[in-house]
């Protein structure tokens, strides 16, 4: 069996309580040299990019991309195309809609270092009710979501504003 086909079939986690595929539907792969300050392609060759350190990372700050940024993006459109198939769903004009997807890197204090979440909604056509329901309810079904929850702090705001956590005064 080769490693491609054993990727599909199998499905590992600690994770009982969460939700998990049972059956790969899709796979992306993606191989980086350099680390950091180097290269990586995907095997389709769809995206292809140089990596760069950010200045802030005690980097060249150089013209390219990096982890954070390409993480930002996924999670990103992943977590909005939730926020359209529910609004869909609910009939919710998403028109004109935006997510803004932070993500930040720095030391934990402990050792090592670690990453932090970010998700700000813009959606002109949504009261603030429906905005923040409809944030809550994206953050349980986005894959993204589930696979950062208990690993990562994402914050959850519309137009900059945190989203009223459920059973919160109004």
């Amino acid at each position: 069996m080769s490693d491609n086909e054993r990727d599909r079939q199998t499905v590992a986690t600690d994770r009982s309580n969460e939700a998990r595929p049972v059956r790969i539907l899709y796979t992306a792969e993606a191989t980086v040299e350099g680390g950091r300050k180097g290269h990586g392609r995907t095997s389709d060759g769809r995206l292809e990019v140089n990596l760069s350190v950010p200045t802030e990372l005690d980097g060249d700050g150089g013209p390219g991309t990096n982890p954070e940024q390409l993480f930002a993006v996924g999670y990103g459109a992943c977590f909005h195309n939730a926020l359209l198939t529910i609004a869909r769903g609910r009939q919710l004009d998403m028109a004109d809609s935006t997510i803004t997807a932070r993500v930040g890197f720095g030391p934990t204090g402990v050792g090592g270092f670690g990453l932090t979440g970010a998700l700000d909604l813009h959606a002109p056509h949504l009261t603030r009710a429906e905005a923040d329901d409809l944030m809550r309810r994206g953050h349980e079904r986005c894959p993204y979501s589930r696979a950062t929850r208990g690993n990562i702090d994402v914050t959850l705001t519309v137009d900059g504003t945190p989203v009223e956590q459920r059973g919160e005064p109004s």
